[in-house]
């Protein structure tokens, strides 16, 4: 079966949307029960609501600011 998710599980609050797919809530619950054709309409949609959501830049880890810091 077809599916958009890419393992980035996390909702964005101001949306409804998956950060990773751009699914709902509902939507991901009840993927597995939809027909191809709904399926297809949520898949359709998905491109617009991804350009919509403002991904917040990740938070700097130690690992990396220590990398950072050593190849200066």
């Amino acid at each position: 079966m077809e599916s958009p998710c890419i393992l980035v599980c996390a909702i964005d609050d101001a949306t409804g949307y998956c950060f990773g797919c751009g699914r709902t809530r509902d939507e991901i619950g009840a993927w597995t029960s939809m027909t191809p054709d709904m399926r297809r309409a949520v898949m359709d949609a998905l491109p617009a609501r991804l350009s919509g959501i403002v991904r917040k830049p990740r938070r700097e880890t130690r690992r990396a600011r220590m990398a950072r810091d050593n190849s200066l």
